[in-house]
């Protein structure tokens, strides 16, 4: 293993511990510094500001989308910001190089129809669809990340009070209510996950969601869970949990959640992230306004 690597290496080890960062987001951590190494094809300690600014002009020149350059870019700053607090290195080339100014898109999220039709779809009762359909009731009921949802343990699910325990990024823990029918899919899965481990497996598996040989559901088996069942109720347009969250916080506020609570429920460190639901119900509101108020209609 050469330098860079061991660096890359040492890098993804720190944040993993620090952010608790997702195998997915390490991944891409991971590729974008390996891209960007393949570019410049020069040692950590040759490297300045002159290199990550030509890479960045030529992700540009190629075509890549902003908010991708966006991310790389960010990605090599957190890098060598990594390096110089180690001692790594005896400057930061990344410390004078601006952020790219990036127009923040609305994110996507199902209407009450859609997301209603999506908790339906799962209809035989066995332990396979009963715990697809936990996995969507909790994922829109409850707003949690799939990192979080995959994550969850037996010990996390209190139903008596209603109540999960959800460890979000930096390991930080909060208490999010259990609404009526994920209670009620919970309670099913549950006691189909203990007659499978107490009649066929015998697993000692801790982790709340597993597949029928009683291992632990990862990111990426979740997604494709999701994309099952948008496809069947006919959504064409692709989805996945992150649009159940952006859903959950959404029809929150059009129903007239408050802000702080939404931002508490979803584990936001800042309002601001938070705020850009406030976007979509004012969007929410001009659809509404398009559609009934009379000065909007043309004469017939």
């Amino acid at each position: 293993m050469n330098s860079t690597s061991e660096h890359i290496n040492n890098f993804l080890n720190y944040i993993k511990i620090k952010n608790s960062d997702s195998p997915h987001t390490l991944r891409a951590y991971k590729k974008d510094l390996e891209d960007f190494f393949n570019f410049a094809k020069l040692e950590i300690e040759k490297i300045d500001s002159l290199v990550i600014r030509g890479y960045v002009s030529d992700q540009i020149l190629k075509g890549k989308a902003k908010t991708t350059v966006a991310r790389k870019l960010s990605t090599i700053r957190s890098f060598f910001a990594y390096l110089y607090s180690e001692g790594i290195v005896k400057r930061n080339p990344a410390r004078g190089i601006l952020s790219l100014k990036v127009k923040r898109s609305l994110p996507k999220f199902l209407t009450v129809d859609d997301a209603s039709k999506l908790m339906e779809a799962p209809q035989e009762e066995n332990f396979i669809v009963q715990r697809n359909k936990t996995i969507l009731e909790l994922l829109y009921g409850c707003g949690i990340r799939v990192s979080e949802l995959c994550g969850l343990t037996i010990e996390d699910i209190d139903l008596r009070e209603d109540l999960i325990k959800v460890k979000g990024k930096g390991n930080k823990e909060r208490i999010i209510p259990i609404g009526k029918k994920a209670k009620e899919a919970l309670k099913k899965y549950l006691a189909l996950r203990q007659l499978l481990k107490i009649k066929k497996l015998h697993f000692q598996e801790i982790y709340l969601f597993i597949n029928n040989r009683g291992k632990r559901l990862s990111d990426r088996q979740v997604r494709r869970i999701v994309d099952k069942y948008a496809k069947a109720i006919g959504i064409l347009e692709k989805i996945g949990p992150h649009t159940l969250r952006h859903t959950f916080a959404s029809h929150l506020l059009m129903e007239g959640a408050d802000l702080r609570v939404i931002q508490e429920l979803l584990g936001h460190s800042s309002l601001s992230t938070t705020q850009i639901y406030t976007h979509i119900d004012f969007r929410h509101l001009i659809e509404i306004y398009d559609k009934t108020h009379p000065l909007t209609k043309e004469d017939k």
